[in-house]
């Protein structure tokens, strides 16, 4: 059975919309990634169904750096760089107030193992569509504009034929299955370089005008796994 992709680099995001992490192995849990998104800064004053903190209110989150010192996930000390290169524990108050201070809205922190995901646990996209938008903007190519859990190398080499993917269901690494639910419709955070949050209005732009809004999928698990760069997605249907 030919793979329809191959795993290139995966990532982690401990906190809902700070830097993620590139991994070279991850515990693929029935919630995701371990520890993705674990994390969330909540708008104490919303009532709406998404409400999370997020680079949409304060786009220079992106630039914020949480980092876990060694253990289990659901066991580990994350701190936070933030990008005056103070170091504050998660849980801290002055990170809250500093977050408070930029953002001028309350919060407060929820740690959920399950995470706090937009749509699904999991979210891909293809190596070659993220540089295919890279190329139509005239922006450097990174991934993680797009903030993945997997970047795939599409084995076709044809940028967003993982949109093709959807109701499809892949085994992934030795044990691990996964099912892709629904294409990923793009907002403003994929305008923001994730080192530096500096916008780039033309990316959503293209990806609304050329792509119908949409660069790369979410999956929901099916079958837990080990996940590491370098393993196929074969199709079981």
């Amino acid at each position: 059975m030919q793979p329809a992709g191959v795993i290139s680099q995966l990532g982690r995001y401990w906190v809902k919309s700070m830097r993620g992490e590139s991994l070279p192995s991850a515990k693929l849990t029935l919630h995701g990634i371990e520890g993705d998104r674990s994390y969330a800064f909540v708008q104490a004053a919303s009532r709406s169904s998404f409400p999370w903190l997020t680079a949409r209110e304060l786009p220079e989150l992106v630039c914020y750096r949480a980092i876990a010192r060694q253990g289990k996930a659901d066991e580990a000390e994350i701190t936070v760089v933030t990008p005056s290169g103070k170091t504050f524990p998660v849980a801290s108050d002055d990170l809250r107030l500093e977050l408070e201070a930029r953002s001028g809205r309350n919060i407060y922190l929820l740690h959920d193992y399950r995470g706090s995901f937009d749509a699904a646990p999991l979210s891909l996209i293809g190596r070659q569509s993220a540089a295919r938008i890279a190329e139509e903007t005239g922006t450097q190519e990174d991934p993680w504009r797009f903030r993945p859990n997997l970047v795939i190398d599409l084995q076709s080499g044809i940028p967003f034929d993982e949109l093709n993917w959807v109701g499809r269901i892949f085994r992934v690494g030795d044990t691990a299955r996964i099912a892709i639910t629904r294409s990923d419709r793009r907002c403003m955070i994929i305008t923001l370089d994730p080192k530096t949050g500096k916008p780039s209005p033309n990316v959503l732009r293209s990806v609304a005008q050329q792509h119908e809004q949409c660069a790369g999928i979410y999956a929901t698990v099916l079958t837990a796994g080990e996940l590491h760069p370098g393993d196929p997605l074969l199709p079981e249907r």
